[in-house]
């Protein structure tokens, strides 16, 4: 523990500059800073620096944690309540942003780690979804950079944006509510832009978007199934040519469920049976942002600038191409489900 002291220590720092930027300009946010400037301090760092272990393990296990944090802001009772009409819309959204994701990230022939990451970022919660995801399939840093950029350039959008929209199509509160839930990926940005809209948006919208971060869960079981299939697959077929006498083992649970995940059902279950205080809720909120830019400011830290520039613009084209396809459809499934 203590060689990863150091850059543990350094993400804190980060984490705490971070959080008085994302206190002056909120439509960036926290997490945002976090990774932008562990990424300009890893430009000057050299490879193998005292910060480097510390970083690392922040990127990982901080990142988990901060998810199972944010699952004790998550009620059943909650979700429950916001009625079954809006699950097509929160289900449709979804899977129109996953299958996007591969099918346009594949024409742009970005990496598959990168394009899963800024499918469920796009489809879910952004920076939230992206911690999970990354967990399962271990992404380079340099695809979380990429994603979590992607996801908030968009994000900016919206909120400047989604409120005009709204009143130039004569949305209602409840409609506009749902749609910032499901075509807005980060929660501060949904209240943002569905408060800037009313009061009752903003409430209704914050509901939507709790609701759809527990497709979490489902999504990040179906990826552990998927990453393990493929390592099956490269076994055997080293198996069949001669190269490794390797045989797949048996699938453990704890490799398709990892043990956050477990944690944030269990921080929903212990939220959903009134355990966790309300008045604890805004606090237990700023700790896992503050958690989640700790993370972030480690994942910035082992990313080096000239990497990310290989890709170009073509992450940007994807996650433009998503939030375009998400909004619009959105907008579509609320007419067809008479919510709008």
């Amino acid at each position: 523990m203590k060689k990863r002291l150091p850059g543990l220590a350094l993400c804190v720092a980060i984490a705490l500059v971070a959080t008085g930027l994302g206190t002056l300009a909120p439509v960036v946010g926290a997490p945002v800073f976090g990774i932008v400037i562990g990424a300009v301090i890893a430009a000057f760092l050299k490879p193998g620096t005292v910060a480097e272990a510390g970083a690392a393990w922040s990127g990982k296990y901080v990142l988990q944690a901060s998810v199972v944090v944010f699952g004790t802001g998550l009620s059943i009772v909650e979700v429950l309540q916001t009625g079954w009409h809006s699950l097509p819309v929160m289900l449709g959204t979804l899977a129109i942003a996953l299958l996007g994701a591969w099918l346009i990230g594949r024409a742009l022939r970005l990496d598959g780690d990168l394009r899963t990451l800024i499918g469920v970022g796009t489809g879910i919660c952004g920076a939230s979804a992206i911690a999970a995801a990354q967990s399962v399939i271990r992404a380079k840093s340099a695809d979380v950079a990429y994603a979590i950029g992607t996801i908030f350039t968009f994000n900016v959008i919206a909120v400047v944006t989604f409120p005009f929209i709204g009143r130039a199509l004569h949305m209602s509160d409840h409609s506009f509510g749902l749609w910032a839930g499901t075509a807005i990926n980060d929660t501060s940005s949904v209240v943002a832009a569905s408060f800037s809209f009313s009061a009752a948006a903003g409430a209704y919208g914050i509901v939507v978007k709790l609701t759809r971060t527990l497709m979490i869960i489902p999504i990040t079981i179906a990826l552990a199934l998927y990453k393990r299939r493929q390592a099956v697959k490269a076994v055997r077929a080293d198996a069949a040519a001669g190269t490794s006498a390797e045989q797949p083992g048996r699938l453990a649970w704890n490799k398709v469920v990892p043990m956050f995940l477990i944690w944030f059902l269990v921080a929903v279950l212990v939220d959903s049976l009134g355990v966790i205080p309300a008045s604890w809720h805004p606090y237990l909120s700023q700790l896992g942002s503050f958690m989640i830019t700790v993370a972030l400011a480690g994942i910035g830290l082992g990313t080096r600038i000239g990497v990310l520039k290989q890709a170009g613009l073509r992450p940007l084209v994807l996650g433009a191409s998503l939030w375009v396809l998400v909004a619009l459809s959105s907008l579509g499934l609320q007419a067809v489900t008479h919510t709008l």
